[in-house]
Order: C-alpha cells, then sequence, then structure tokens
C-alpha cells in the first residue's frame, strides 16, 4: 500500500477544468434531449470521465511534489479546456477539433505514467499492455472525426469501448501489479468528482429559476431540487464514502477493487448525477406545466441510475446488496412512466419525497451506526506514522 497523501492544488485546479467540461456535456444533452441525443451526450461524458480517471491513477503512481505531474497536468488543462469548448458541436462542425485535444490528453496520461515507471513506482509491462488500446481508441476517434452522421458515432463509440476494455479484460491480470494505490488519496479524488457534479446540479436548479417569478410552485420545485441533491450528497459521503476507503484500504486485491469500484462503477454514478440535473433544470422552467417525456426521464431515470451505481459500487467493494436502493430506483422509474399527466413541481416534489423516506430508513435501520465523515488525511498519517 502506498504511503497516505493529500491532494494537490494542482490536481484541484485540474479539477476546476472538468467543472467546466461537465457544464458543457449537460449543455449537449438539454440542446437534444431525445434518446439519439441522450446517447451522444452520454459517449461524451464517458471520455470525459475516462480522461479525468486515467490521470488520477498516474498521479497516484507520482510523487505529490512531482514537478512532471506538475508540469502535465498544466498543459493537460488547458487542452481539456479547449475539448470541452467544443463539446456542444462534438458531433458537427468542431468533431476534428474535440478529438484531437482529447486525444491529446489521453497520450499525456500515458507519457505521465512513463515516467512514473521510470522512477520505478508504476510497472512498465501492465501500462504498455493498455497503452495499445489507448492508441488505437485514439486513432479511431481522430479517424471518425471525419466521418458524418451516424457513422462518426458508430466509429466514436467503438473507440471509447475501446480504450475501457485495455485495462477492464485485456490486461486485468497485469493491472494488479501497476502500482500502489495510495487510498486516502485515490477515494478523496473521487469523491471530489462526485462533488463537481452534485455542484452542477445546484448551479442547474439556479439556472433554471433564474428569470422566473418565484412563485409557490417555482419555490416547491427549487426546494425539492435542493432535498434531491442533499440526498445525494447524504447517501454517497455520509453512508458510506469512508467505509468504501476502508474496504479498500484492507482489500486483498487493492488494484482491481478500486479499477471496478471507482474507475468504471462511478461512471455511473456520475452520469446518474448530470442527466438529473438536465431534468430538474427543465423542471424548473415549467413548473406548472407536465414534463415531456425526455424531462421527465432525465429527471426520476437519472436519479434511478444514480441509486443504481452506488448499489453497484458498495457490491463491489462489499459484497453486500442494498435492496432499499434498488426499491427507490424502481418506485422513481414507476414514477416516470405514471407521472405524465403531473404537473412538473409534483414530480420533483414526489422524487424528493421517495429519496428522503430512503435517507430516513437506512437511518433507522441502523441507529448509533451511521457512517462518520471521512477522516483528516493529516490524521491518517499520524496514525500510520505511529
Amino acid at each position: 500500500m502506498a504511503e497516505e497523501r493529500l491532494t494537490t492544488p494542482v490536481e484541484l485546479l485540474w479539477d476546476l477544468v472538468f467543472v467546466f467540461a461537465i457544464t458543457q456535456v449537460t449543455t449537449l444533452l438539454a440542446l437534444d434531449l431525445t434518446w439519439a441525443g441522450f446517447g451522444r451526450a452520454m459517449l461524451v461524458l464517458a471520455l470525459v470521465w475516462w480522461a479525468w480517471s486515467a490521470f488520477v491513477w498516474a498521479a497516484n503512481a507520482q510523487s505529490p511534489d512531482s514537478a512532471t505531474l506538475r508540469a502535465t497536468l498544466l498543459v493537460a488543462l488547458v487542452l481539456i479546456f479547449v475539448a470541452g469548448l467544443a463539446i456542444p458541436h462534438a458531433f458537427g462542425s468542431q468533431s476534428a477539433l474535440f478529438a484531437a485535444t482529447y486525444a491529446g490528453v489521453r497520450l499525456m496520461h500515458l507519457a505521465l505514467y512513463a515516467d512514473a515507471s521510470r522512477r520505478g513506482q508504476a510497472n512498465w509491462s501492465a501500462i504498455a499492455g493498455f497503452a495499445l488500446t489507448v492508441v488505437i481508441g485514439m486513432a479511431m476517434l481522430i479517424g471518425g472525426s471525419f466521418l458524418g452522421g451516424w457513422q462518426r458515432i458508430v466509429v466514436w463509440a467503438a473507440a471509447a469501448a475501446i480504450d475501457y476494455a485495455g485495462p477492464a479484460w485485456l490486461t486485468r491480470e497485469r493491472l494488479r501489479g501497476i502500482q500502489n494505490v495510495a487510498v486516502a488519496h485515490f477515494a478523496e479524488r473521487y469523491g471530489l468528482f462526485v462533488i463537481i457534479c452534485l455542484g452542477e446540479s445546484i448551479v442547474a436548479i439556479g439556472v433554471g429559476a433564474t428569470g422566473h417569478p418565484l412563485d409557490s410552485a417555482t419555490i416547491a420545485t427549487v426546494a425539492a431540487g435542493l432535498v434531491i441533491t442533499i440526498g445525494m450528497w447524504w447517501i454517497y459521503f455520509d453512508r458510506f464514502a469512508a467505509t468504501a476507503a476502508q474496504r479498500l484500504r484492507e482489500h486483498d486485491d487493492p488494484v482491481l477493487a478500486a479499477a471496478d469500484a471507482y474507475s468504471y462503477l462511478h461512471l455511473v454514478i456520475v452520469a446518474g448525477i448530470i442527466v438529473f440535473a438536465v431534468g430538474v433544470r427543465l423542471a424548473i422552467r415549467d413548473v406548472a406545466e407536465p414534463l415531456s417525456e425526455g424531462a421527465r426521464l432525465a429527471l426520476c431515470g437519472g436519479l434511478a441510475a444514480y441509486l443504481a451505481g452506488h448499489t453497484a459500487f458498495r457490491l463491489r467493494l462489499t459484497g453486500s446488496i442494498d435492496g432499499r436502493k434498488l426499491l427507490a430506483s424502481a418506485a422513481l422509474l414507476v414514477l416516470f412512466a405514471a407521472g405524465g399527466g403531473l404537473p412538473a413541481w409534483a414530480v420533483a416534489a414526489l422524487a424528493a419525497g421517495g429519496l428522503t423516506l430512503l435517507c430516513v430508513a437506512e437511518a433507522l435501520a441502523a441507529p448509533g451506526t451511521a457512517l462518520a465523515p471521512p477522516r483528516s488525511l493529516v490524521a491518517i498519517r499520524r496514525r500510520s506514522a505511529s
């Protein structure tokens, strides 16, 4: 197990660029709230998430005071910012710009890993195993940007699948020895990204309410959106985040557990929050009118996906299934199917009420055993030193 350490300021700066990228993904989805638009937005989100997650792993293998890490992150954040600018038109006029800048970020990740290997902090054999899939995927991404319509989408989806498949299946055995995992840093980084996405939900609520009269229906919908956001925060951070980090710290196969639970399954959690943010923004915009099918699916389905993703996250690290969250996910899908005639404020209020009941049920199920907030990393270091 690697030495515990804090997130560095340059990593926090790197995260701020992804705040913008995530905002652009929500813009892309809001522009075309159809099944096809949802697929395109989720494809871009998967690419953005993978770039961020890849750098978490590479940074985790570097020394926190590494000049190489700082320089690489600073250059890469410029590229990912430009890629973010291109996201709303990534399937149109700016596809080549998006693909080229994104590929540059992914290749810089490989260079950072190669430097960690040279310093003896990562295993070159494992890196070389998935480097091939990264190069192939990025070549397909750039090549596909010059195609049009469905052909571009198919090639980009295949590129993302190949990139994801590298560490997931093709080099899984070698991945075990890629590096020691600094667990506190690793878990903290993913928690911070969840905070970024929850922040996007809060921004979406504020933007949706801007310019609208603050009547009772609008205030009720805003309150419901905030209650849901608080509930998502509570489910992740108050009930399981500290336990997840501890389970990873004690795991007999920490690299694969971290890859599955954080790099892969957190994508479902993040996607759920982002899709919900689009739904709640549209609900606040038209509080008194029934939501369109797409907007209703974004609000209810996004929240259901978040709960399902959290259930899978828990299952991977603890081996236990949280039936309450699965039941709540099913109830939200029923609300989507049956809520076509309800005004937007009522759909939001029912979703908020259901999530509140879930949080109360979890608290009452084990009174006195609620998880404490994550311990300070400084405290962890002091304990290790003693």
